[in-house]
């Protein structure tokens, strides 16, 4: 299908022409900037206009098909509602602590947790880095138990050790992303033999991004609590939670975010996953930590200036992409329904508690792994990874605020006319 477009184009250099084709969505205002867009990159100087106003009829391909992203919830983009925030926010020098719009945004974050104090940073890894320097400013033979999976052992760089200087004991989790409570206290230290570094803070994460956004209960979590705060209450080993997706784990046991986190001394919560926001994370803890923790962003080359333009849009996500979170759980829950119906394996039988689905392609499958991603996205236009578990065997699909009910069936239909014909 094609179409006719009449536009008006005034004096406008080839670098304005360029910069109106950056948008990619399907709305009228893209459509306008792909076909200036198109007529940049096929004018030559001498066709440009050159009088004040001239009508030229152009015509152009429609716009390419609607890109179905189903890689991660960090792909969100920003709305419209979102950036009139950020235009719109008072700011000031947050190294100073004079930023309005980020002291709105701690003051927000803290009281949602029941915690006295918080701190924005510009990163979910720079926040997690910021709790561990945090916890163990005093203790620079410190090590940290964490689960062997987990985001900040796997894929935040090694930080803890080449940054922070602890050292650290990796515990399995189970399927439901749960360290075993007696494997927990086996790798308890004391600062009492000279041999071992002291245990100075668990590490846990909710929701678990590797074990497929596996959602950790109060219940557990405070257990956890129990076993630092009150059996080891002399040696203070403290709790930290990566809750990047904490607001997903949230909406998928109707608990309040604050109740989840009761027993920890600190969380970090990410604002540029599900809830949608470009960037940005936030540390949330006890009003000394947070200072240690600030401390500590500087040394990480973390602090910024006016950075309220970037919090004004993480106020804006947790004030509106919340509870639409149950969405992007219901679009998860239908592809792990579809994928094993159609014969595909899945941890935990299929189960997914929120918007992360692991599955592996069905044993008769003649379809190479390797090459599923790559033809899924030229063939049906949607984007997954893979190269998870033993043998890089799994994929991975992630729902988000960008994603609506028809993008995830095309999405499972290529699936299953790759694999399964």
């Amino acid at each position: 299908m094609t179409w006719t477009t009449t536009m008006v184009i005034s004096r406008l250099s080839r670098s304005r022409i360029s910069c109106l084709s950056q948008r990619q969505s399907l709305s009228s205002t893209t459509q306008c900037a792909h076909i200036h867009h198109y007529h940049a990159k096929h004018a030559t100087s001498s066709s440009l206009p050159t009088s004040k106003h001239r009508h030229l009829t152009i015509q152009a391909s429609p716009p390419p098909k609607r890109i179905v992203d189903l890689r991660s919830d960090t792909v969100t983009q920003p709305t419209p509602s979102m950036l009139r925030a950020a235009t719109l926010a008072p700011t000031g020098d947050d190294v100073l602590g004079e930023d309005p719009t980020v002291i709105a945004l701690q003051e927000y974050v803290a009281d949602l947790f029941h915690k006295k104090s918080a701190l924005y940073v510009p990163t979910g890894t720079m926040g997690n880095l910021c709790a561990i320097l945090a916890h163990c400013h005093y203790n620079k033979s410190a090590e940290i138990i964490l689960g062997k999976n987990s985001h900040i052992n796997l894929y935040e760089g090694g930080g803890y050790s080449n940054l922070a200087g602890v050292s650290a004991k990796q515990v399995s989790e189970d399927e439901n992303a749960m360290l075993d409570l007696d494997e927990v206290q086996d790798a308890f230290h004391a600062d009492i033999d000279d041999h071992y570094a002291k245990t100075a803070l668990i590490c846990l994460e909710n929701t678990h991004n590797m074990l497929g956004g596996v959602a950790l209960p109060s219940s557990y979590i405070d257990s956890i609590g129990s076993l630092a705060h009150r059996t080891w209450e002399k040696h203070g080993v403290k709790v930290h939670v990566d809750g990047a997706r904490i607001f997903n784990s949230a909406i998928s046991q109707s608990v309040p975010a604050s109740k989840l986190c009761s027993e920890a001394d600190s969380v970090s919560i990410c604002l540029s996953k599900g809830l949608g926001a470009p960037m940005g994370s936030v540390l949330v803890g006890d009003t000394e930590f947070i200072r240690l923790a600030k401390r500590a962003r500087k040394r990480l080359g973390g602090g910024m200036r006016q950075s309220g333009v970037m919090a004004a849009m993480g106020m804006y996500a947790l004030q509106h992409n919340v509870d639409r979170l149950a969405e992007d759980h219901a679009n998860a829950q239908y592809l792990a329904r579809e994928l094993k119906n159609a014969g595909f394996w899945l941890p935990r039988d299929g189960k997914v508690d929120t918007n992360v689905v692991f599955f592996g392609l069905p044993e008769n499958c003649e379809f190479k792994k390797e090459e599923l991603p790559r033809a899924l996205y030229q063939e049906f236009g949607v984007k997954i990874t893979g190269g998870y578990s033993s043998g890089g065997k799994l994929f991975r699909l992630v729902t988000h605020m960008d994603v609506d009910e028809k993008d995830v069936e095309r999405a499972m239909a290529g699936i299953v006319s790759l694999c399964c014909s």
